[in-house]
């Protein structure tokens, strides 16, 4: 028995080293008898793990140029194999859920309310006003996602796409300041890349996959989300379009989250509600995106500024936390507790 519990089987050891390396990359379906030129034309439609593969609708494998009918299904089939897409017991789940990291805020308030900071493996929306600290906010989680695992980080990179051009290199390296880390390293850990119009913001998504494939990310950030769907889509004859752009972007973002254990964060603009209620109780804002935005995220975060530079931030929607808010403060330094 004794000898038993220290000695792994050949089959448990391919399990932990399954479990280490996380996403299986899409060459392993070559071991399935996929043709080689095949998987080639998997990685050139930004379908770079087995996961995405499998994650895939059989109709949007078919528009990939070069792949037959008859092949999809065999590519869909050893994918199948591959990736465990079953049920499982909750006990099984709640397991998993229990060794999800939290990437820490820089304010022990924020993370209070969080339950540690932002969750690896789904998407946490932000919005709010102009000035409410949504990008300060994105500066600093590009710092923490850095820190070692016992100190509240993710021990990955952060991967930033920018729309409106408000990243500041000079900022992370304050921030890197205040957790003891080298700036040169913490500039050359963050991929940056800014996106000019939805749709180039959506094939950043592609380049985005292959380049996670490659190295261990903990962070994706999107500042902001629907900034460039404003301007490119204007006018209630084309919201239908704007939004079915949108949902794609979101389910995109989603696929990453799932297949690469990655936290992802995007910020959202909002607007000025003018109704009736608006001359009683003053303007009312509400996040751009409708239902499909809200519907799409899995935490959402509401902020607002308070007194100076202090912040507040309201827990709106998310599966497991309790409605909270937090104050928090923008400093130098990033994000922190406020100082009373």
């Amino acid at each position: 028995m004794e000898q038993q519990r220290h000695h792994k089987t050949p089959q448990q050891q391919e399990e932990v080293e399954d479990i280490q390396h996380g996403p299986i990359p899409v060459d392993e379906l070559q071991k399935s008898g996929i043709a080689s030129i095949d998987v080639k034309k998997l990685r050139d439609a930004g379908i770079c793990t087995v996961e995405s593969v499998a994650y895939t609708p059989r109709k949007d494998l078919l528009q990939i140029k070069g792949i037959s009918e008859a092949k999809v299904d065999k590519i869909i089939e050893a994918a199948s194999k591959l990736v465990p897409m079953g049920f499982t017991s909750a006990s099984e789940l709640h397991a998993q859920r229990e060794a999800i990291i939290q990437i820490t805020t820089g304010s022990r308030e924020l993370d209070k309310i969080l339950e540690g900071g932002i969750e690896t493996g789904s998407i946490t929306e932000l919005y709010g006003e102009f000035r409410s600290g949504k990008t300060q906010l994105c500066h600093t989680l590009c710092v923490t996602c850095q820190l070692p695992l016992d100190q509240g980080g993710g021990e990955g990179k952060a991967m930033y796409i920018d729309a409106e051009g408000t990243f500041r290199p000079q900022r992370l390296l304050q921030i890197a300041e205040r957790f003891g880390l080298n700036g040169a390293d913490v500039l050359e850990n963050v991929a940056y890349a800014r996106a000019y119009n939805t749709d180039h913001q959506s094939r950043l998504l592609l380049e985005a996959a292959s380049m996670m494939v490659e190295t261990r990310f903990a962070i994706m950030i999107i500042d902001s989300a629907t900034a460039l769907y404003r301007t490119d889509f204007s006018g209630r004859g084309e919201l239908s379009a704007r939004q079915m752009h949108l949902a794609k972007f979101l389910r995109s973002l989603q696929k990453l989250a799932d297949e690469f254990g990655v936290a992802v964060v995007l910020t959202n603009q909002v607007v000025s509600q003018v109704d009736g209620s608006a001359v009683f109780a003053g303007p009312q804002i509400k996040p751009i995106g409708g239902n499909i935005m809200a519907h799409a995220t899995t935490t959402r975060l509401a902020l607002r500024k308070g007194r100076g530079e202090e912040r507040i931030c309201k827990v709106i929607s998310s599966p497991c936390l309790a409605e909270a808010e937090a104050r928090f403060q923008i400093c130098a330094e990033g994000i922190s507790d406020v100082k009373d």
